[in-house]
Parts: C-alpha cells; structure tokens; sequence
C-alpha cells in the first residue's frame, strides 16, 4: 500500500517497545515506547539525519557536552547525522516518541559514543535501560 494511516498511541500502548512502522530504500519510521521514568538508551548517534516528534510523556535528550533538551508532546527533536544523543523517559508516565531516517533500516549504523563503534550486531535495535539501578 502507497499510504498507510497509523494511530501512534495505538502502536506504542500495544506493541510496548520499539516499532518500525515504515521500512523502505529511502527512509524509514518507527514509534519508541519507553515504559517507566528513568528508562534510557545509550549515548550515540547514527549515519543519516532523523527526526523524533513527541505525543507522550516528557523526553530529556542529553549531549556530550553535559547539555540536555527537554521534549514535550507537540514537541519535535531535529537531528544532523553524526550528532550523539541519548533520549531518557523523564517524565512520570510512559514516553511515547516517533522517529524518522533516511536511509533504510537495514543499512543504519548505530555508533556507541564511549566505544565509537557500531552496534550492528544488535540489528538496529535500541536496547533501553530501565531506571537509574543499570
């Protein structure tokens, strides 16, 4: 099908993980569902430019620096490819986030910022840490 209509909400409360919803050549798109406050991914970055849009909770996305930006529903993260980041459910409920690439699934890097090396071996998948107790 050329067009799909998905409800975010929808996809996130019952998948309760991260959900790639569109897979093609030129980009892709999925909706992340961190569950409890504190839950967070590592610091790192990835190869082509993204975009996350929030519609639940509150995410902290912190840099390198020490600087951090704080996403509410309504709110939207741009980011230059190559930029580290690490997204932290902040809020007091679960955080539902939806994010586009570009580029395919199948051929994004995920480059760890302490060890600089792609995780490819995890598939592209984010793996969440919960709470602050890692």
């Amino acid at each position: 099908m050329a067009i799909d209509i998905i409800d975010v909400h929808e996809v996130a409360h019952s998948q309760k993980k991260r959900t790639v919803v569109l897979n093609t050549r030129k980009m892709h798109a999925w909706v992340h569902y961190y569950a409890n406050p504190g839950d967070h991914d590592d610091m790192h970055c990835h190869n082509e430019d993204q975009t996350f849009i929030c519609f639940e909770g509150q995410c902290t996305m912190h840099f390198p620096d020490g600087g951090k930006a704080v996403l509410n529903p309504g709110m939207a993260a741009l980011i230059n490819g190559g930029s580290f980041y690490q997204l932290e459910n902040s809020g007091d409920c679960p955080m539902v986030l939806m994010g586009n690439r570009s580029g395919s699934q199948d051929t994004i890097k995920h480059i760890n910022y302490e060890t600089r090396k792609d995780l490819r071996a995890n598939r592209g998948k984010v793996e969440v840490f919960h709470g602050s107790g890692d």
